[in-house]
């Protein structure tokens, strides 16, 4: 028989959240999970938690948009829509590039943004369907929860009456 259990402990402000954050970290118990309502400013580093990918993967949504940009507006000119503008042919896309800058920054921005967005809610599994992961539906109002998996249920549960914890709830693991 299993003596894991798992602990909540839910705050009521964010501060008081972060000063039981730091006081789990000096007495050396790991926290499974934090739950807030709002991103809450220094969270992340205080939980040890490494910079995300998302930059990275922004990086090259952006350059997607651009080739898709670049591409268009280079078939357009040249081979689908050809036009002698002022006894000026459009021979080739360089030298008309300036013309299409904004529509390549816009591209740009869109295809960053929209995959960006779908990156997240899949890489979250925030699908539509998909079960709520968050063990109190309070913690999208106004409520912040930490969640720990551990074996010195007391421990836990002093430390969290010494941070200010309004509520604690004990389940099997």
């Amino acid at each position: 028989m299993s003596t894991t259990k798992i602990v909540y402990g839910l705050y009521a402000d964010d501060d008081d959240l972060m000063n039981g954050v730091k006081a789990f970290n000096d007495k050396g118990i790991a926290i499974n999970e934090v739950y807030t309502p709002f991103p809450v400013h220094g969270l992340d580093k205080a939980l040890g938690l490494k910079k995300t990918r998302i930059s990275d993967a922004a990086f090259f949504y952006a350059l997607y948009g651009v080739t898709i940009g670049a591409t268009v507006t280079w078939y357009v000119m040249n081979h689908d829509w050809p036009q002698n503008i002022g006894g000026k042919p459009a021979f080739d896309w360089a030298h008309n590039m300036p013309a299409f800058v904004v529509p390549m920054f816009e591209l740009m921005v869109f295809c960053a943004a929209h995959m960006m967005s779908l990156t997240f809610l899949v890489r979250n599994k925030m699908y539509p369907g998909a079960p709520a992961q968050n063990p109190d539906p309070r913690t999208t109002d106004d409520k912040f929860l930490m969640e720990f998996v551990t074996e010195d249920v007391e421990t836990v549960k002093q430390l969290l009456i010494e941070t200010g914890v309004e509520e604690i709830t004990v389940k099997d693991a």
